[in-house]
């Protein structure tokens, strides 16, 4: 089964700024850093329950991290993935910054 990915608008506005933030910094193009940063939230459609999961946070959120430089935030709700949020360099997720994403 393939799943659908659906970005909350938050965590598209946080790709954006990642984006202006870090491509600048990424050796070679800007375009490979596109290319490269939202692949792993893709990947979620076919394989949604892996990354560990943080009842304690919100119910329903898991967290995965990508090559030790993002977390992504998603939540599973029946045949989609919901990318609630796109962390970079270890930035501490507490139920206030995901408040109003579910």
């Amino acid at each position: 089964m393939e799943y659908k990915i659906v970005f909350h608008p938050k965590a598209e506005s946080e790709l954006e700024q990642l984006y202006d933030d870090i491509a600048g910094r990424v050796a070679g193009d800007r375009l490979e850093f596109h290319c490269w940063y939202p692949r792993p939230c893709l990947g979620l459609s076919t394989f949604p329950q892996r990354g560990t999961g943080r009842v304690e946070i919100m119910p329903g959120l898991r967290i995965v991290g990508y090559r030790r430089a993002a977390s992504i935030a998603f939540a599973v709700e029946g045949e989609r993935v919901l990318i609630l949020g796109i962390f970079y360099a270890g930035r501490n997720i507490t139920p206030e910054l995901l408040e109003d994403r579910l």
